[in-house]
Parts: C-alpha cells; sequence; structure tokens
C-alpha cells in the first residue's frame, strides 16, 4: 500500500482543526480544512491512510524486551518495567497513553465526518470506517491491557469527556470485542495482490484477528474459538513455506517474506516498510557488528525449546550441554532459525579465532566490547527477524513488521479448545502441527504427552512462546496467565566455562552450575504489577482517574 502510512499529519490536522471555530466564519481556498475535506472519495482514504500509522511499527518486536524472552543491553524504559523497577513518572508510562488516546481521537474523527461524503456509496464508506473502527479497537486493546480501566471516548473529545473518570476494562473489552466484529461485516476477505496499491489495507480476516487475539487475552475462550475459526475458514491465508524446512521459518522474517513479494499469504496485519520511505533499524540492533546487541536471547528461551524428539531438555535422552555447541544439537528446529546457531551467516562480524578467518560465519559468542564485532550480554544472539544486507547499514532495514499472522491464528483456537476442554487430537494437526510441520518437527501427539508426564496446556504454551518469540506477545501471556513471578527471575545466559576466551567472561558472575547471571535485582509485585500506573502527568491533569491498586 503506497504511502499509506505519510498522512498521519493531515487527518491530526483535520483532528485539531475540528475542535476549533472559524473566527470569520470563512474556508479558506488554499488550504485542506475540515469544512471541505470530507466530500470525496479521495479524501476518505486519505483520511484513512493517516490512521495507519498508529499500528506499532518496530515498536511490535521491542516490546518482547517486556518480557523474559530477551534481554536489552541498554538500559530502557522497557528493560526496567519487566524487572519492576519503575514508578508512575515513567516516560513509557506515560507516552503509551498520551500516543494511544490521540491515535484514538484520530479515529473519532475520522468515524464522526465520514459520512459526509454523500457521493460516495454507503458501502464503500462503510468499509473505510471498518477499518477505522479496527484501528481504534487496537489501541483500545493495549490501553486496557496495560492500565486496565480507562475512559472510553467514541466521539471527537469534549471538555467533560476530557476530565471524566475511567471506565471499568469490562466495558472497554466489550467494546473491543463487538467494534471488531461490526467492522468485520464491511470488510473484503480476498487479499489484494501483491502489486495492487492497496496492499496492507486491512480486510476482515484482519478484525476477525484481532478479535480471536483480544478473546483470548480477555479470557473469553468461546469468542476466541469463534473467532479464530472464522479466520481460519475465510480460506484465503496459510503458513507461509518455502518448500525448505531449514529456512523456512526464518525466510518468513526477512525481506525475501515481505508481503509485496507476493509469495506470502501468512500475515494479516504488519507495517509495511519501504526503503525511502518508511524503514527501521531492527536487524542493526539484533547484530549490530560494533556494539553490543540490543536484542540478547535469555537462557530461559533457549531453555524452553523442545529436542527434535518432542521431550524437554530435562527428559530427552537426545540433549546434553558439554559445550556451546550442544545446545543446538537435535532440538526444535526453530531455535536456529530464531537463536543464532554456530556455522550459521551472520552480520556481527567477528569468528572468535585468531586472524579472523571468516567474520561473517558465526563460531563464538563475544563478550569484549572493542567495536571489533557484536556484543552479547547472555552468549546468545537472534538471527530471528535478521536481514543480513541490513545489518552493516544504519536505518535501511526494510522488514515488514509482522503485527498479526495466520500462526498466531492457528495457536489462538488451539489454545481457546484446550481451555474449554475441547481439544483434540485433530484439532492439534490442524494447528500445532501444521506450524511444526513447515520447520520438520516432531508432531505434538495427545498419547506421547500423558506417557511422558507432560501436561498439555504447558505445552500449549510452550508452543506459543517458541512461535511466537519477538513478536511482542510475551509480556501479555504472562500476565494473563498470572505467572508474573516469570519476571522476577533472574536473566541469565551460556555456561561461563563455554566461552573461547576464558578471560573475556572472568568477571562475569554466574550461579552454581555456572550460568552467567545477567540481571538478578527484578522484582514483580502481585497483584501491582499486573497492571501499569495510570501516569502521574495524567493524574495530574485529570484527578478523576484515579490509581490502580498498589500505585501511589
Amino acid at each position: 500500500m503506497k504511502r499509506l502510512t505519510l498522512f498521519i499529519i493531515i487527518i491530526s490536522g483535520l483532528a485539531l482543526s475540528s475542535c476549533k471555530k472559524d473566527f470569520l466564519n470563512r474556508v479558506p481556498l488554499d488550504q485542506i480544512v475540515d469544512e471541505t475535506f470530507w466530500t470525496t472519495e479521495n479524501q476518505l482514504v486519505l483520511a484513512a491512510n493517516g490512521l495507519y500509522a498508529n499500528i506499532k511499527n518496530k515498536n511490535t518486536v521491542d516490546m518482547d524486551q517486556i518480557g523474559d524472552n530477551t534481554y536489552n543491553s541498554s538500559t530502557t524504559d522497557y528493560r526496567n518495567i519487566a524487572a519492576g523497577r519503575y514508578g508512575i513518572d515513567v516516560n513509557t508510562i506515560n507516552n503509551e497513553w498520551g500516543s494511544m488516546y490521540s491515535a484514538i481521537r484520530e479515529c473519532n474523527v475520522f468515524l464522526a465526518n465520514y459520512n459526509r461524503a454523500t457521493t460516495v456509496s454507503e458501502a464503500r464508506r462503510e468499509e473505510l470506517a471498518a477499518e477505522a473502527r479496527v484501528i481504534r479497537a487496537y489501541t483500545y486493546a493495549y490501553l486496557t491491557l496495560f492500565y486496565g480501566d480507562v475512559p472510553l471516548i467514541t466521539t471527537p473529545i469534549t471538555i467533560e469527556e476530557a476530565y471524566g473518570p475511567r471506565d471499568p476494562a469490562e466495558k472497554i473489552q466489550d467494546f473491543i470485542l463487538n467494534e471488531l466484529q461490526e467492522a468485520s461485516e464491511h470488510l473484503k476477505a480476498e487479499l489484494p495482490a501483491a502489486d495492487k496499491s492497496d496492499l496492507g489495507r486491512i480486510r476482515k480476516g484482519a478484525a476477525l484477528g484481532l478479535k480471536a487475539r483480544y478473546a483470548l487475552y480477555f479470557g473469553r475462550y468461546d469468542v476466541a474459538e469463534k473467532a479464530a475459526k472464522d479466520v481460519m475458514d475465510l480460506g484465503v491465508y496459510q503458513l507461509y513455506n518455502t518448500g525448505n524446512p531449514d529456512n523456512t521459518y526464518n525466510n518468513f522474517f526477512t525481506w525475501a517474506g515481505k508481503m509485496k513479494n507476493g509469495n506470502n499469504k501468512e500475515t494479516i496485519i504488519a507495517r509495511l516498510n519501504l526503503i525511502n520511505e518508511s524503514v527501521h533499524n531492527l536487524s542493526r540492533e539484533i547484530q549490530v557488528p560494533d556494539q553490543s546487541s540490543r536484542f540478547n536471547p535469555t537462557k530461559s528461551l533457549v531453555d524452553a525449546y523442545l529436542c527434535s524428539d518432542g521431550l524437554p531438555i530435562d527428559k530427552s535422552p537426545l540433549y546434553k550441554e558439554t559445550s556451546y555447541n550442544d545446545v543446538f544439537q537435535n532440538r526444535d528446529p526453530r531455535m536456529k532459525q530464531t537463536v543464532l546457531a554456530p556455522g550459521a551467516q551472520w552480520g556481527g562480524r567477528y569468528d572468535g579465532k585468531p586472524g579472523n578467518t571468516n567474520p561473517d560465519i558465526f563460531t563464538t559468542p563475544k563478550f569484549l566490547s572493542d567495536r571489533r564485532g557484536c556484543v552479547t550480554v547472555t552468549g546468545y544472539y537472534f538471527t530471528k527477524y535478521v536481514e543480513l544486507s541490513a545489518v552493516g547499514k544504519v536505518g535501511q532495514d526494510e522488514n515488514d513488521i509482522h503485527v498479526l499472522r495466520y500462526g498466531e491464528i492457528l495457536l489462538t483456537y488451539a489454545e481457546a479448545r484446550f481451555e474449554q476442554g475441547k481439544l483434540t487430537q485433530d484439532d492439534l494437526d490442524k494447528t500445532v502441527n501444521l506450524l511444526r510441520g513447515r520447520v520438520g518437527m516432531h508432531p505434538m501427539i495427545l498419547t506421547e504427552l500423558a506417557a511422558n508426564d507432560m501436561d498439555l496446556r504447558t505445552e500449549i504454551r510452550r508452543e506459543r512462546r517458541v512461535e511466537l518469540v519477538l513478536e511482542g506477545q510475551r509480556y501479555f501471556d504472562i500476565k494473563r496467565w498470572k505467572q508474573g513471578s516469570l519476571l522476577a527471575e533472574p536473566i541469565k545466559g551460556m555456561k561461563k566455562s563455554w566461552a573461547m576466551v576464558q578471560a573475556d567472561v572472568s568477571n562475569l558472575r554466574a550461579d552454581a552450575q555456572g550460568y552467567i547471571i545477567v540481571d538478578d535485582d527484578r522484582s514483580f509485585t502481585d497483584p501491582k504489577n499486573y497492571l501499569w500506573p495510570v501516569p502521574m502527568i495524567q493524574r495530574d491533569r485529570n484527578p478523576n482517574l484515579g490509581q490502580n491498586p498498589g500505585w501511589e
């Protein structure tokens, strides 16, 4: 969708102008103004385009820094939030609130004005309005997941609404799910062709897919099951597959998997990025060749991957860890396509050997920060979402950011069925085992799980974790599963004894088993930390907002 995200300034301007009165009661002839704008289809499309900038871009991936999959080498608000080291005055806490309500204001202005385009067919008007409603629901979902109760505002804001109290989270949830269902009824099911100008626009599957996600988040499993099945029954989405199980998963998250290439029918919602239009720096941040990686896989994530026989590392006879290389052997194939394994190509420009014989091939982790190779704090690196050609350049990564994809829908259906006591082997074969099958992983078989004393809920959740790492889901999963104590556990890395240059790790702390301790100053207070505080700045402006439990 060409230049879809470049019109936010226009719609923002309209949002502001809609709240003002024209002193001379005259319409300017040399600029876009509210009085004359909402009349043609092109104007409605232009306004709708601006709303797409409110869908998170690389920040979707950054959200994983709040969980336990990855650790940022730099001190950031996300890292501190994950560790419980934050208060009501943290910038991110306020910025998320402010940016979300700014997005809602823009959507509300569109929805208050789109029917003024009387020369545009009703069906077309409602289709564009449905896009706005999906984006508004997506925005409200973040708000209630972060803060719980929040003000529900559905019209261009008034003074009374600006200083009103918060609405209950359950009311916000009802609104989100209803909006997404109603919006889906006005959206096309079929996907646009890769060469069409509307590539990336919200379709029926996006509305229903978000409904499935949020119903699962809200614990409404029957609703989640139905919405996920509705997406599956559309028949327009399928798992991305190169035909090579050794690279198909990783390939999806590189430039090869971009929607514009025409071979990706898995992505449902994405932020499309094009050189010279909208780019980010994700590949470089992951394998930056002269600094410390901003995304360091944790021991917790590495240990989560099953062995290739379908058993966890503490049960499988295939697992051993006498060396760094051992950790990557006989594991779920998605592990090597997510966490960089020795022998793989990379952009970190360090091979750990005297003479630096082939720095394009990864052999061993680097801990010494000397601007000659990518440094890790855990001993691990990611390869997922890395486009090698973009690692050596600043701000030149045009990877699509996959906000919602069909793989998640399959996992949602499986979990929703399980939580209702309805999951069957046939369900697994239509969902989890399709994901495993594309990488050649041993299938999930109910009788095998029982025979090996493996808990089905644990395995369903494990599957979600390893499939969706770096996709911004882990923090919200931890919260909805009421597993906040995981965020209080120390962040650890590999064993110090695996380092090629022992002097480089001699000053690093380790636990009794020799695993690197990266951060053990972490806490999680239940129930306080299940919600963010209402930002101090917002409470200063509107004391009626109150505060969440445990926050002052």
